[in-house]
């Protein structure tokens, strides 16, 4: 979400005659757009404003704090860190190209909650020369108990289908070949009597994009029309992201997730018998307030018996503000969380190296992104199921969609050649 709001910012700075530059030093502007989702999140933002700060050209360069943070520490930013220019929160942050040409001395702090839609008035930047974020809905209405998100980004809303296709056609026209739909909770999209699986059908059949992804899905409004789609339309991407949390009930019920373990295997199973290659990715949380070990157990028999392809794991963060915060004590200690997330983080990469050992020998459509950090002349690109690969090929492949055979997998990595 926060990739797909800064392609639409950048859109609205570009519209408004600023210019990007690559180096913080020569910037008139640094923009930070924000996160809050887990302490570790905001603890880099500030450090890095706190950078910035120190770099500041007096009287020259603004600083701008965006977002989830700027929205929930609003004043307190400025407390911190008295040399930033602009703090304004979710709703505001697409207003900043107005202020930027207002004369202004004070910092301006703005955390107002009033349904802005400015961001959908912007056909975003690209991420690149080949692949965007297209934002379908902003807010979220699921509030579970964990989550500062929904406090902070506000209710659900979602933007008209006729926009989304033309900003997809706009996009396409300037070369991009990837698309990836994006919003809090995908599934609940309902616009112009238009839900999810229909949004799906339109983009596919009123523009030229073939190659579409999403993110992110809720299991408790998953529905059989959006699975079935897989087993139809080729040009939906061979990858869904579905967040667990945990492996216990009495926990997923505490978070306030709205379905059991026993659901969400079932989901599992129909997405798999839809696309049997598919890959399947998730969330989870260790140590949420009052988690036994024989809790913690359970979302390790989880991830052995789904054997998911790759997992985001995190030890649980408590966010002012949410219910958990509010109602629960943290009663899991620190070093136990951290042993917990240790010991998933080594299961679950041993079942990715598994996992990936099957993708030897198959062949996968590739979109070419960038080079290897470790030897620019080797291309790194993503298959259909959103696995990093790796493969050399003196042509010159960036941006383009390739076959390549898989030839050795490690846990995270894919290594491939070229393939008719």
């Amino acid at each position: 979400m926060n990739l797909a709001d800064s392609g639409i910012l950048s859109a609205a700075m570009d519209d408004a005659g600023f210019v990007s530059v690559s180096n913080p030093e020569e910037a008139g502007v640094i923009i930070i757009n924000t996160c809050s989702v887990r302490e570790k999140a905001e603890e880099r933002a500030l450090g890095r404003l706190t950078e910035l700060a120190r770099i500041k050209k007096t009287g020259d360069s603004r600083i701008c704090a965006v977002g989830c943070m700027a929205q929930r520490m609003g004043e307190k930013i400025l407390e911190r860190i008295p040399k930033i220019d602009f703090i304004l929160g979710t709703e505001r942050l697409f207003d900043l190209p107005r202020l930027l040409n207002k004369e202004s001395i004070e910092p301006v702090v703005d955390t107002r909650m009033t349904k802005n839609l400015d961001w959908a008035e912007f056909s975003p930047a690209p991420d690149n020369s080949y692949s965007a974020h297209v934002t379908i809905s902003r807010g979220c209405d699921n509030y579970c108990a964990y989550c500062i998100v929904p406090y902070l980004r506000g209710p659900e809303r979602h933007r008209e289908p006729g926009a989304i296709i033309d900003d997809i056609n706009d996009l396409y026209g300037r070369g991009i070949v990837e698309i990836t739909l994006v919003g809090q909770n995908v599934n609940s999209y309902n616009s112009a009597h238009l839900k999810f699986p229909g949004l799906l059908k339109k983009v596919v059949a009123e523009t030229d994009i073939n190659r579409i992804r999403f993110i992110t899905s809720h299991p408790k409004d998953l529905s059989d029309d959006l699975i079935d789609l897989f087993s139809s339309e080729p040009k939906l991407m061979g990858h869904f992201h579905l967040p667990l949390q945990s492996g216990s009930d009495r926990i997923l019920e505490m978070m306030f997730r709205k379905y059991d373990y026993t659901r969400y295997l079932s989901l599992i199973h129909q997405l798999r018998q839809a696309r049997p290659n598919i890959a399947i990715t998730t969330d989870l949380i260790v140590g949420f307030p009052t988690e036994t070990e024989d809790e913690f157990g359970m979302t390790l028999e989880a991830v052995r018996d789904i054997r998911f392809d790759a997992a985001f794991m995190f030890r649980y963060s408590v966010r002012d503000g949410t219910w958990a915060a509010k109602n629960l004590k943290n009663d899991v200690p620190e070093e136990v969380k951290l042993r917990r997330l240790q010991e998933l983080i080594e299961l679950q990469k041993e079942i990715s190296y598994q996992v990936n050992q099957k993708e030897i020998g198959r062949i996968s459509s590739v979109l070419i992104d960038g080079t290897s950090r470790r030897d620019a002349s080797v291309w790194k690109g993503k298959t259909e199921g959103n696995k990093t690969i790796l493969l050399k090929s003196p042509e010159d492949l960036l941006g383009k969609v390739v076959n390549s055979r898989i030839n050795r997998a490690d846990s995270w990595t894919l290594h491939g050649e070229l393939a008719a």
